[in-house]
């Protein structure tokens, strides 16, 4: 039996891996049967026309990667082959730092359609926005490009210059956007005070984010003083996820007991938990949780955990609704692939693949006039090809993925202040453990 370490994956798109895990593979894997050995000598065939009759000598390399791809992309949006560069990409992007522009992608219609771009990154600085599809890379057209090679294009050394162009709707024509690629160092948490309340903003979920997080909230109660801090504001907006692990952790920081997560694969010995411990970093201080169509897989996590444990309030709009746990397979010293193979569920036992997460308090965000048209919902139930949820309906999943520069103009962030100093109110703030939708 051969056994290889795996990573599991929770990251929306582009995100990337999380903790360990040991799978074995063989024992309980079913033989392909007749016809399945007969398809794939009729591939090796057509591989041999291809590489020997073709009207130009083919990279055969380049033909078995793309008959890779072509299998995993048939599967779902999130499954894929990583090649050594897109691999170590991988790797790059877990540890907080990596380079290129600053923006989370998919594939849509032959299209690189823009998920979110980061904040502060030459991406947001040039003004791509959420719901761009960009058409050419340098003028050279997407369509006919993987989702790999379209990223590939998108890389280069720092400091150079990349023009794109964007279809965005509501705009006449398409859009031409100038971006300086950059090191992207990605500050997992972002913290400020503001009077009485800690506002905490969990930008992605890397190996820096828990550290950050538990320091942010030291900072915070020292700053404002525990007699005097009404509570906090855990800003999940416009997150696209991350590690697993990490996103375990912050929710972990919040709870004294009770479950976080559970993951569910194709059998059920496959089945994993993951617990809370004792200890809340923030002493019991109510939380207003804020998530939107930019809040994605591990920011998932976090926001159903707290609020199927009543730990926090939920507030905004309906969140990206990715579901789905990818594991990261080495197939060699230099490749991998990344394969769904587990769904994961809210401490209530709830799947919100395709649904997402819907808010305790439904805020909508009002989208600039120069904006609207431009900014689109964000969410997994729009992908093509996605995997159909469980709890999945014509309202499918996601929301709009905006949240203002100015925090001044930031609705969202203005009810959740008011509830946290008692200017509003709301049957579902503060919320009530008693009545939690799971039990400890």
């Amino acid at each position: 039996m051969i056994r290889k370490v795996t990573l599991l994956a929770v990251g929306a798109l582009m995100g990337a891996t999380s903790v360990s895990a040991i799978n074995s593979f063989g024992g309980s894997a079913e033989a392909a049967g007749t016809a399945t050995y007969r398809q794939l000598a009729i591939f090796g065939n057509v591989f041999e026309r291809v590489r020997a009759q073709y009207v130009t000598p083919p990279e055969e390399e380049k033909l078995i990667e793309s008959a890779i791809n072509g299998m995993l992309t048939s599967l779902d949006p999130h499954s894929s082959y990583l090649n050594q560069e897109a691999a170590d990409d991988m790797r790059t992007q877990t540890r907080g730092e990596f380079g290129g522009l600053g923006i989370e992608v998919t594939m849509e219609d032959e299209l690189v359609k823009v998920i979110t771009p980061i904040d502060e990154t030459p991406a947001a600085r040039a003004g791509v926005l959420a719901g761009d599809f960009i058409t050419e890379i340098d003028g050279e057209p997407v369509r006919g490009l993987s989702l790999g090679e379209a990223v590939d294009k998108m890389r280069g050394p720092v400091n150079t210059a990349i023009e794109l162009t964007v279809l965005r709707e509501g705009a006449d024509q398409p859009i031409k956007i100038k971006v300086v690629r950059d090191i992207i160092a990605v500050k997992a948490v972002r913290f400020r005070v503001e009077e009485d309340v800690g506002y905490l903003r969990v930008i992605s979920f890397t190996e820096k984010t828990y550290d950050d997080l538990s320091d942010a909230i030291e900072t915070i109660a020292k700053e404002i003083g525990k007699d005097k801090l009404k509570g906090y504001v855990l800003d999940l907006r416009l997150n696209p996820g991350g590690l697993l692990d990490q996103a375990i952790s912050v929710s972990d920081a919040f709870l004294d007991r009770g479950e976080i997560v559970s993951t569910r694969g194709r059998n059920p010995e496959e089945t994993r938990r993951f617990n809370s411990r004792p200890g809340d970093l923030t002493g019991g201080k109510p939380v207003v949780v804020l998530i939107n169509g930019g809040s994605a897989s591990a920011s998932e996590i976090v926001a159903g955990a707290l609020q199927d444990h009543r730990r926090a309030t939920v507030l905004g709009t309906t969140s990206f609704g990715k579901g789905s746990v990818q594991t990261i397979i080495p197939l060699d010293a230099k490749t991998a692939l990344r394969l769904t193979t587990a769904l994961y569920y809210t401490p209530s036992g709830t799947s919100i693949q395709g649904t997402g997460i819907k808010p305790d308090i439904r805020v909508e965000e009002p989208v600039p006039e120069e904006l609207r048209g431009r900014v689109k919902p964000a969410g997994e139930s729009e992908l093509r090809g996605h995997i159909q949820g469980e709890n999945e309906s014509d309202e499918g999943s996601g929301s709009i993925a905006y949240v203002p520069p100015d925090p001044k103009d930031d609705v969202q962030l203005g009810y959740a202040m008011d509830l946290l100093r008692g200017i509003r109110t709301d049957p579902a703030f503060p919320p009530n453990p008693d009545q939690a939708a799971i039990k400890n």
